[in-house]
């Protein structure tokens, strides 16, 4: 077998995205090129490596052992280039970085810009993801850090505190609400809400919450962002619920007001995990550490 690491990452890539032509992509390669590729590896092993379907492909069993060991010879050359890197500046660290959607929107922009300033070798690939898929994907070797809340099943990976996140209800000054300091959210499930897009991580983990304590939410718009909602808010268009750090920013210039929610599940504590601290490479062991002081100093 003489596989390269350009074969290494393809496969990693194209089993990710159970595509070849997104493999393609990722490893920025023509899909002929990648073909022939993923060819050569399967005559050299003797064995397919890939189910082809018309929606796809899907990894054999040889596959999933090639998978297998891929991902740990690339984690292995990242590290080596890790360790280099501080001897070289002529070297480029990567870091996958997954994260929640609180941790991504409050948090992040402000930990991550110092970091990157002062590392100028070190790219961040940042994704928003749920907080199980992070897990899953740090266990796997798809992610090197994630930002989870420590609801997730974080067996078998290292873990450090990160941050609170609190969310809260914002309502217009003059709503029926807006006096109170804190209520429980079956107190406000009937009314009209503002909120993230559907796809949104954080908005099917407040829509499954409301639900158990009235049913269904009744949001009248979706937005990208926790700003949006707010000035939607502001706008008289209903409730929302965000990040306390969101909702004090935008009560700096908006006429709401912050409510505190006393149910247990909008207290959720923020985690850092990994899958072997030691095992990363030294600029991303640096950016663990680094997020930790930020996030305590939040």
């Amino acid at each position: 077998m003489r596989f390269d690491l350009t074969d290494l990452r393809l496969f990693v890539h194209v089993a990710e995205a159970a595509s070849i032509t997104h493999g393609a992509s990722r490893t920025r390669l023509a899909l002929a090129s990648a073909s022939a590729r993923i060819t050569g590896m399967e005559k050299a092993l003797g064995t397919a490596l890939l189910r082809r379907g018309r929606r796809g492909v899907q990894t054999t069993p040889a596959g999933q052992a090639l998978l297998h060991h891929a991902r740990i010879v690339l984690r292995q050359v990242q590290q080596m280039r890790g360790e280099i890197s501080a001897y070289s500046s002529g070297l480029k660290g990567h870091v996958r970085l997954w994260s929640n959607t609180a941790a991504l929107s409050e948090l992040l922009p402000d930990a991550l810009a110092p970091f990157m300033a002062r590392h100028r070798h070190v790219d961040i690939d940042v994704e928003e993801h749920p907080s199980y898929a992070i897990a899953q994907a740090v266990a796997d070797g798809r992610a090197d850090i994630g930002i989870v809340t420590d609801t997730a099943d974080l067996s078998g990976l290292e873990t450090l505190p990160f941050a609170v996140d609190r969310l809260v209800l914002v309502a217009p000054r003059g709503h029926a609400v807006a006096r109170l300091k804190a209520l429980a959210f079956r107190d406000v499930a009937h009314e009209e809400f503002v909120g993230l897009s559907p796809d949104s991580p954080l908005q099917d983990y407040i829509g499954r919450h409301a639900a158990r304590a009235g049913g269904p939410l009744k949001q009248r718009i979706h937005l990208r962002d926790f700003d949006a909602i707010c000035r939607m808010v502001a706008g008289g268009v209903g409730l929302g619920v965000v990040p306390q750090t969101a909702a004090r920013r935008s009560r700096r210039s908006l006429p709401i007001a912050t409510v505190g929610l006393t149910d247990p599940w909008a207290l959720r504590r923020l985690t850092i995990c990994v899958r072997q601290l030691d095992a990363l490479p030294v600029h991303a062991r640096d950016l663990v550490g680094h997020l930790r002081a930020a996030g305590t100093a939040a």
